[in-house]
């Protein structure tokens, strides 16, 4: 195995991981990844499913979307959502003892 030395460009990798952790670092977070996984929902469905305001769950979305795991969608009056990276949920499933 070569090992190569943190470069700029090897530090930008990092960095783009380090942002993707920080986004999904929230329970409200990781719960919106775990419904998007099933399928694409717009905001009014997931603030349903949600307790909290619009608007902090549009703030939740807003950092998975920054983040590249989510993306988004405009129809009409509507913004639905996609996740982008369903594997980014399979560390969780190691850990948690699924296959």
């Amino acid at each position: 195995m070569q090992l190569n030395r943190l470069d700029s460009d090897l530090l930008k990798k990092y960095e783009k991981r380090v942002l993707v952790l920080k986004a999904m670092a929230h329970p409200t977070r990781l719960y919106i990844l775990d419904i998007l996984k099933e399928g694409t929902l717009c905001v009014c469905e997931i603030n349903e499913l949600i307790d909290a305001d619009l608007s902090t769950i549009s703030k939740h979305i807003s950092l998975l979307h920054s983040a590249g795991l989510v993306s988004r969608e405009k129809k009409g009056l509507k913004v639905f959502y996609t996740l982008e990276t369903p594997c980014i949920l399979l560390p969780f499933n190691c850990l948690e003892g699924e296959k």
